[in-house]
C-alpha cells in the first residue's frame, strides 16, 4: 500500500479527489490533507509519503515551492499537479522539478485513475531498478525471498557492514551470530548475508540509535556483543537516516573504505558518515618493503629476518592497516619469485603459501608464520643458486657472447636470469676468477683483436664505437693493459704481418 498526500485549499475539491482515491481500489491510502503548503510539508515530518497531489496556487506556499522542498525531504516523492490554470512558466517550473503529470480541474475519475497508475508503474520500476542493486550485494534468490512490508520502501533506515576480524577464528556464519547477540533492534530490521561469505548488512529502523547516548556506543554494543558469541568483527555503518535505494551505493562505498582503513591486529569500529578528507596512502610501507626487497636480492637472509622480527613486533605493538600489510607481502614475495624459476614448483610453493597466511587465527602466529616463511623461501632461492651455478655460468657467458656489440650491465643479467646482482656477481668470480665487468670488457678486447685481424679497413675508432666503450681513449687504455700494446700499434703489428 502507498501512501498519499492531498494538498488542495478548495474543501470540495480535496474531498472530492479523495473520495475517487479511496474508492479507485488501487493500492493507495491518503494519510494526510493539507489546505496550504506548509501544512503539506508539516505532514511530511508524521507520514513516510510516496505520491503527493497539489494545487500549484495556495496560500502561504505554492505548490511548485512545496514540491521543491518535500523533495529535500524525501527524493523518492512523486508528484502530480492539480491545476486550473493553463500557465506556460509554470509548467516549465515543473518539468524542472520532475513533476510526474497533471490534473486540470475539475477532476475526473478516469482521469485520476489513469494518472495514478502511470504513477504506480513508476514506483514500483523505480523499486525494482534499486532492488537490482540489492540482488548484486546479497544474493538475487536471497532478496527475492526476504520478507519486505511497504515500510522497507517508505521509511529511511540506519545500516551497518559487519565483517569478520582479520587474523580471527570464527565458528559461525555472520547472520548465525547476529541471531545469538541478542541486539536490542526495535522491528522492522533486515540482516542480509552478502555474498561476500564472512559479511552481513544490516538495515534497520532509523529510531534505534535514539536508544544509545552515541553512535560510537551503538557500534561498541553491537561489536560486543558479537565478540561475546564468537564472533570477532569489524564493523562500519551509517546512523544517519538513509532512504533505502541508496543503501546499495552507500554499501559500497562502506567496503572500500573498509577495505582502505581496516587494521590488521585490532577490532574496527568506523562511523561511515565521519569519513577523512584523504585515504591513507602506501608511502611509507612502500619504503619499508623497498628496504626488505633489496636485502632479498643480496640474499641477506640473516639481516632480513632479524629485521623483520623487529618490524613484525612493531606492526602488533603500534598497529598496521590490513592493506599495508598484504601489499608489503605481495612485494616480498615478488622479490623471491623473481629468484625462482618462472612457473616452477617452488614459485607455486612461494605464492601458495603467502596467500596461507592471512588465515592465520591471530596477528601473533601471522608473525611467526611470516618469519618461517620467509626464512624457507631463502632456503630455496640459495637451493636452486647453489644446484645451478655452472649452469647459469655457462648460460651467462653464452649471452654476453653474443651481446659484444651492446653494452650488458649485471643489472640486466639479473633481470635476463631471475637472480639477484649480488648472486651474478659471486658466480662471475667463482667460475672466471674475474669480476663481472673485467670479464665482460675481456670478451670485447678479445673481439676488438679478432676484427683488427680480419678487417684490417676498419680503423680503431670505429671498433671502439662498435664494441659500446665510451671513447677511443678509454678502449686504448683498456687495450694496452690487456694485450701490453695501443690499438694502433696492434694494428699496425697485424699490418706488416700480412704484408
Amino acid at each position: 500500500m502507498y501512501h498519499v498526500l492531498i494538498a488542495e485549499d478548495s474543501k470540495p475539491i480535496l474531498r472530492n479527489i479523495k473520495g475517487l482515491i479511496e474508492s479507485s481500489e488501487l493500492p493507495l491510502k491518503v494519510v494526510a490533507t493539507a489546505a496550504n503548503g506548509e501544512e503539506a510539508l508539516a505532514a511530511f515530518d508524521a507520514h513516510s509519503i510516496d505520491i503527493m497531489l497539489t494545487d500549484i496556487r495556495m496560500p502561504k506556499m505554492d505548490g511548485l515551492a512545496l514540491i521543491e522542498r518535500a523533495k529535500r525531504i524525501r527524493p523518492q516523492l512523486k508528484a502530480v499537479l492539480i491545476s486550473g490554470y493553463n500557465d506556460f512558466e509554470y509548467t516549465r517550473k515543473a518539468i524542472n522539478l520532475q513533476v510526474c503529470d497533471y490534473l486540470m480541474k475539475p477532476v475526473h475519475r478516469g482521469e485520476l485513475a489513469e494518472v495514478l497508475e502511470k504513477v504506480l508503474a513508476q514506483l514500483r520500476e523505480s523499486e525494482g531498478d534499486a532492488g537490482s542493486d540489492f540482488e548484486e550485494i546479497v544474493g538475487r534468490r536471497y532478496w527475492r525471498e526476504i520478507e519486505r512490508p511497504p515500510e522497507f520502501y517508505r521509511n529511511p533506515h540506519v545500516w551497518i557492514l559487519i565483517g569478520k576480524r582479520p587474523f580471527a577464528r570464527i565458528e559461525r556464519s555472520p547472520l548465525e551470530a547476529f541471531a545469538a547477540a541478542g541486539l536490542p533492534i526495535p522491528a522492522p530490521y533486515w540482516a542480509m548475508p552478502t555474498v561476500a561469505e564472512d559479511r552481513l548488512l544490516l538495515v534497520a529502523d532509523a529510531s534505534w540509535p535514539d536508544r544509545y547516548e552515541s553512535s560510537a556506543q551503538l557500534l561498541e554494543d553491537v561489536h560486543a556483543r558479537l565478540a561475546a558469541v564468537g564472533f570477532p568483527s569489524s564493523l562500519i555503518g551509517s546512523l544517519s537516516p538513509t532512504e533505502w535505494n541508496r543503501i546499495p551505493e552507500k554499501y559500497r562505498e562502506a567496503s572500500k573504505q573498509l577495505e582502505a582503513k581496516l587494521p590488521a591486529f585490532k577490532p574496527a569500529m568506523l562511523e561511515f558518515d565521519r569519513r577523512e578528507p584523504t585515504d591513507p596512502g602506501f608511502e611509507e610501507i612502500d619504503r619499508l618493503s623497498g628496504s626488505f626487497v633489496s636485502m632479498i636480492e643480496q640474499l641477506s637472509k640473516e639481516r632480513f629476518l632479524l629485521m623483520l622480527s623487529e618490524q613484525a613486533g612493531k606492526w602488533l605493538r603500534d598497529g598496521i592497516r590490513l592493506a599495508e600489510l598484504q601489499r608489503f607481502v605481495r612485494c616480498v614475495a615478488g622479490a623471491f619469485e623473481a629468484l625462482m624459476e618462472e612457473g616452477s614448483s617452488d614459485a607455486a610453493w612461494l605464492n601458495d603459501q603467502k596467500d596461507r597466511l592471512f588465515d592465520e587465527a591471530s596477528g601473533e602466529r601471522f608473525c611467526s608464520e611470516l618469519l618461517a616463511w620467509a626464512d624457507q623461501s631463502f632456503q630455496r632461492v640459495k637451493s636452486l643458486n647453489r644446484k645451478s651455478g655452472d649452469e647459469l655460468f655457462v648460460q651467462i657467458e653464452s649471452y654476453l657472447g653474443t651481446n659484444l656489440y651492446s653494452n650488458v650491465s649485471i643489472v640486466d643479467l639479473a633481470h635476463r636470469f631471475h637472480v639477484s646482482t649480488s648472486y651474478i656477481s659471486r658466480i662471475m668470480k667463482r667460475y672466471s676468477g674475474q669480476t663481472f665487468v673485467q670479464y665482460y670488457t675481456g670478451l670485447k678486447i678479445k673481439e676488438a683483436c679478432r676484427l683488427m685481424e680480419t678487417k684490417p679497413e676498419m680503423k680503431v675508432r670505429e671498433i671502439s664505437d662498435a664494441l659500446c666503450f665510451a671513447d677511443p681513449h678509454y678502449f686504448s687504455k683498456v687495450f694496452k693493459e690487456r694485450v701490453g700494446c695501443r690499438p694502433v700499434e696492434y694494428k699496425a703489428s697485424r699490418d706488416e704481418k700480412e704484408g
